[in-house]
């Protein structure tokens, strides 16, 4: 991965973890990002993380969560002890993580947020999140995942 590194893939690579880059065209039209993701590189949709930025209680926390679902804001605020969770502001998501709306990813992010990441994921061998700009998904195995954010796992989804 040459010329278009992020500090995402920079991180793994300096901390030498394994992952696989894969690269696809963005619709500009798309709805969703992420399900445009898993159609564009042919994955289920189970596979392939969104990462979403939101506030509980005042502090910016991330949920990561298969793009199938979405984000149950009770579940995430209970998981790190707070009470109430909001969505954040994109221009605040992407002041604290360095990263664009549609490309943030849970590695690499320029403050180091509390991360939480559903439990599901711990079911599957490797999975896909974003690897820090749009039509950059980089595939790993959630351990590492975890390892690497200093993530929590947690029942965070809603199906």
């Amino acid at each position: 991965m040459a010329s278009k590194g992020t500090p995402a893939t920079a991180l793994l690579t300096r901390q030498k973890i394994a992952f696989t880059p894969h690269t696809y065209e963005v619709d500009p039209r798309a709805g969703s990002y992420g399900e445009a993701a898993a159609a564009a590189l042919g994955v289920d949709p189970a596979r392939l993380f969104k990462t979403l930025v939101t506030t509980i209680d005042g502090q910016l926390t991330v949920g990561v969560v298969p793009v199938s679902a979405s984000l149950d804001l009770k579940a995430l605020a209970a998981a790190v002890g707070g009470k109430r969770a909001t969505m954040a502001e994109p221009a605040a998501a992407e002041r604290a993580t360095g990263y664009v709306t549609g490309g943030i990813s849970p590695v690499g992010q320029r403050s180091r947020l509390p991360i939480v990441i559903d439990a599901s994921a711990s079911a599957l061998s490797t999975m896909y999140v974003s690897g820090g700009r749009r039509g950059l998904q980089i595939e790993l195995a959630p351990d590492d995942l975890v390892q690497v954010t200093g993530a929590v796992l947690a029942d965070i989804a809603a199906r």
